[in-house]
């Protein structure tokens, strides 16, 4: 455990690519990047107004992403913590992101409603890619099954989207909608209505894919048909706060505190933690490590051992 990085609840984390290194976020209004092997801190990366909601690595490791309640979403440098990007765009609070193959372009999602997409050469939004009138939750970003009709965008795509073809978007929406969306046609490709809010989703595979609700529920759904769900996941009525593909499954996390990895045809359950009130906002992992982030303002990591 890693007592020392917050003083307050850590509301999101991650580890960079090479395992080194680890970022967090907390309402104690700062946003750290520290050793993942001992929580020591490294950098402070400072320059949001209010708390910052989410951060994540980009795939080389030296960079981090980060979206706050101030609607900015800012670039930062893991080596000296610089700000080098700041993007301006959003009317609401940004309530998480993604990064499209190496990171050229980004996306947000925000309070507002909108999904937006962002070239980090030029600091710039290249297009709302969805407007659903309701909280956008949470994001992910996936390459499509081939045989999925993404649509056709309106008209030709800027030559700075870089990577945005065959992939789709999904939205996790407050109004109990999950919704597929064509990145580069911005043509919606599903939309499918769950029991309650949508907080959380993730791709499992290229066809498959998993969503958590706030009344406690994981649809996993196959993207050529959303009809109805493959399965729905029902551990307790706690609202489902993270979901990460973990091997052949996943882990999830949920807000009493239950944070557990489903493997083998996701009929085999490994409890992290059990129900203990106090909410595990967020997974991360690398390798045989497994790192949590939780209201009482501590990192907790894990390390799995096969049997």
């Amino acid at each position: 455990t890693f007592c020392r990085i917050h003083q307050k609840s850590i509301t999101c984390l991650d580890i960079s690519s090479g395992g080194g290194l680890g970022v967090s976020t907390s309402t104690d209004g700062t946003m750290k990047i520290w050793q993942a092997a001992n929580g020591e801190i490294r950098r402070l990366l400072e320059g949001h107004v209010y708390d910052v909601n989410c951060c994540r690595f980009f795939p080389s490791g030296l960079v981090v992403l980060s979206g706050g309640m101030d609607a900015q979403l800012k670039i930062w440098s893991a080596e000296d913590a610089s700000c080098v990007v700041t993007f301006k765009g959003h009317k609401g609070g940004i309530l998480d992101t993604a990064i499209v193959d190496r990171g050229r372009n980004v996306l947000s999602c925000s309070r507002d409603g909108t999904a937006r997409l962002w070239d980090c050469g030029k600091s710039a939004c290249l297009g709302v890619i969805a407007d659903c009138g309701s909280p956008v939750n949470g994001i992910a970003v996936g390459t499509a099954d081939n045989s999925l009709n993404l649509g056709t965008p309106e008209k030709a795509p800027s030559e700075r989207e870089i990577g945005t073809e065959w992939k789709i978007l999904l939205l996790a929406r407050e109004d109990k909608k999950l919704q597929g969306v064509g990145l580069q046609s911005r043509q919606p490709v599903f939309l499918f209505v769950g029991s309650d809010a949508f907080n959380c989703c993730t791709f499992l595979s290229s066809t498959y894919i998993l969503a958590g609700t706030q009344d406690g529920n994981i649809y996993q759904l196959d993207v050529r048909n959303t009809n109805a769900p493959i399965q729905v996941i029902h551990r307790s009525g706690a609202p489902v706060l993270s979901l990460l593909p973990y091997r052949d499954g996943f882990i999830a996390s949920q807000g009493d505190g239950t944070c557990f990895i489903v493997q083998q045809d996701l009929d085999y359950v490994i409890d992290l933690t059990e129900a203990d009130c106090d909410p595990v906002y967020k997974v991360a992992s690398w390798e045989k490590q497994i790192y949590t982030c939780c209201r009482d303002g501590i990192v907790r990591r894990y390390q799995l051992f096969d049997l």
